[in-house]
């Protein structure tokens, strides 16, 4: 993030896709990571888009409810009472947190240019269903949606190496890659 701040200050914006957001962890937990950062945004327009297939999970990750054990796993003390209230036996993500996350249902075999540029996407564990030509298309129409100086990140299991040279890896970070500049042709799902 300071890299993409530092980057953004005269149009102090940024914004983030969550390609697969499912249930709400991976752009809940970015907006607390962004609150977190205080007067660093204070007065920036933060724009975070997750978007899933599935419009159940979708419906899960808008109403922000998390049980005991989904809060529990890695979320700090600090920020689970910061950042929730609890109701009985679950956990809401505040008003303020769900309302800096835009929901929408997206099929990424299908044509997602209409959601515009980011700087920052996430497409973390969900590539790894898909076939290598169907990767390799993914990874050309990110690029596309990409700032010059984004970021991509990938899960643990995934990488583009190999499959594409629309982007390159940082070296000693795993799973964070950069445009590379290359245009590769756009090929439609």
């Amino acid at each position: 993030m300071p890299d993409i701040l530092k980057a953004r200050a005269a149009r102090r914006s940024v914004r983030i896709w969550c390609a697969a957001g499912s249930t709400g962890q991976e752009p809940y937990s970015l907006a607390m990571c962004l609150k977190e950062m205080g007067a660093a945004l204070a007065g920036w327009r933060v724009e975070i888009v997750a978007t899933d297939l599935s419009q159940e999970v979708l419906e899960k990750s808008k109403a922000g409810i998390y049980s005991q054990f989904e809060v529990q796993r890695g979320l700090p003390i600090q920020l689970l009472v910061k950042y929730f209230k609890q109701s009985g036996e679950f956990w809401q993500v505040s008003p303020e947190l769900r309302a800096m996350v835009q929901h929408r249902q997206l099929n990424l075999l299908h044509d997602f240019s209409q959601l515009g540029t980011f700087d920052v996407i996430f497409c973390r564990n969900v590539l790894i269903y898909f076939d290598q030509d169907t990767k390799i298309n993914i990874f050309n129409r990110l690029a596309r949606l990409m700032e010059a100086d984004g970021f991509l990140v990938l899960g643990a299991a995934e990488t583009v190496v190999g499959l594409t040279d629309t982007f390159k890896p940082l070296p000693e970070r795993r799973g964070l890659y950069r445009p590379s500049g290359v245009r590769a042709p756009l090929a439609m799902p």
